[in-house]
């Protein structure tokens, strides 16, 4: 199997890591091959190659290869919401969900265990499938506009 993807040019060092670290790393444990040039191209078997897109999409969206990486175990995923509007819209919505001195996405984190990335107009999460979805619930009602102190209590009874 062949999927050819793209991630922002300021993430391809991230991806490529030290000497082609990262990069041999990822291809090493997904069984793949990893061309990169414009685009990514990534040959082999359906499983590898899906776990290894999923985890460059996350490095494309901000996420640190360590915490991409979780994306190989069982039972993580990731999720990306992209927040749609003009470049006010779009910053003032982030910056609620990332909160004063980045209160509100470390208290999403820590109550969820899951992980946040703001970057570009998304908010990624890699959690656990057992607690992704209380994540991306607490972000969706930042987003809607809902008050911080709504959210954590909403995050409390999910």
């Amino acid at each position: 199997m062949i999927e050819i993807i793209r991630i922002p040019k300021q993430r391809l060092g991230v991806l490529i890591g030290k000497k082609g670290s990262i990069k041999k790393e990822l291809e090493e444990k997904t069984k793949t091959h990893i061309h990169i040039e414009k685009d990514i191209e990534i040959r082999g078997e359906y499983e590898g190659v899906a776990k290894a897109e999923e985890t460059i999409k996350a490095i494309g969206r901000g996420f640190s290869p360590e915490k991409a990486f979780l994306l190989l175990k069982e039972g993580y995923q990731l999720h990306i919401i992209y927040v749609r509007g003009n470049h006010k819209r779009v910053r003032r919505l982030l910056g609620r969900v990332i909160g004063k001195e980045g209160k509100a996405k470390k208290r999403i984190e820590e109550e969820t265990g899951c992980f946040i990335s703001v970057f570009g107009k998304t908010v990624s999460i890699i959690g656990n499938y057992e607690k992704i979805d209380k994540a991306v619930h607490a972000v969706e009602l930042l987003l809607e506009g809902k008050t911080h102190g709504y959210v954590y209590s909403a995050m409390k009874n999910y």
